[in-house]
């Protein structure tokens, strides 16, 4: 069993967040546990327990792990595009709604798991902050260049994060459907330039 083999190494860890996002996959948050990832991955049933207490832990490493990969994707992005803020805004939103399409089952426990005790699990916690940091960190910047309103940019931040996590729960969701003929990007950079041109300063 080659999980077994490799525990001492590090990889079992990382095993036991891709099967729960399988489970998740297949069966959604709550019908699986513990013992059936462990079963599912070639391990005892008590092995997990020395990663995660529970699997409300192990969703907390799924929802952390989901986080930073978003925060990485918002990133890559961000390199690529000239130092036009109004078009790093847009573009950084079309990426959080690809990012939710292309990972649906982090995203709904990113979003829809109940994490009440941030003290519990700072690693989740810190890795949720890093990535609304880099849409705060976007709207200082074009706040600085005069680009966008001089108002509290957490606050702009948040108004711009409704507006793409909504269209993004919409689309994972099936509630909305990308019509014919379009493309997520397509009705995704549509919404983000509505918002961009909402937060745009008075010339």
């Amino acid at each position: 069993m080659q999980f077994k083999k490799n525990y001492h190494h590090g990889d079992l860890r990382q095993a036991l967040i891709d099967t729960a996002i399988e489970l998740i996959a297949e069966r959604g948050m709550s019908d699986w546990s513990l013992r059936e990832v462990a079963r599912r991955i070639g391990v005892s049933h008590t092995a997990p327990y020395r990663h995660f207490a529970d699997r409300e832990a192990l969703l907390a490493a799924v929802a952390e792990k989901g986080f930073q990969e978003m925060s990485n994707y918002l990133l890559q992005t961000l390199e690529k595009i000239p130092n036009e803020h109004s078009q790093r805004l847009q573009s950084i939103g079309v990426a959080y709604v690809q990012y939710a399409i292309a990972h649906p089952c982090e995203y709904e426990v990113m979003f829809r798991y109940s994490q009440k005790d941030k003290r519990r699990y700072p690693a989740l916690s810190e890795a949720a902050t890093t990535a609304f940091m880099v849409l705060v960190n976007v709207i200082v910047e074009g706040q600085k260049a005069g680009a966008f309103r001089a108002e509290n940019p957490k606050g702009l931040a948040w108004v711009a994060w409704s507006l793409v996590h909504g269209l993004a729960m919409l689309l994972v969701d099936g509630q909305l459907q990308v019509p014919e003929n379009s493309t997520v990007e397509t009705l995704a950079s549509f919404t983000t330039q509505m918002l961009t041109e909402g937060l745009q300063a008075d010339r």
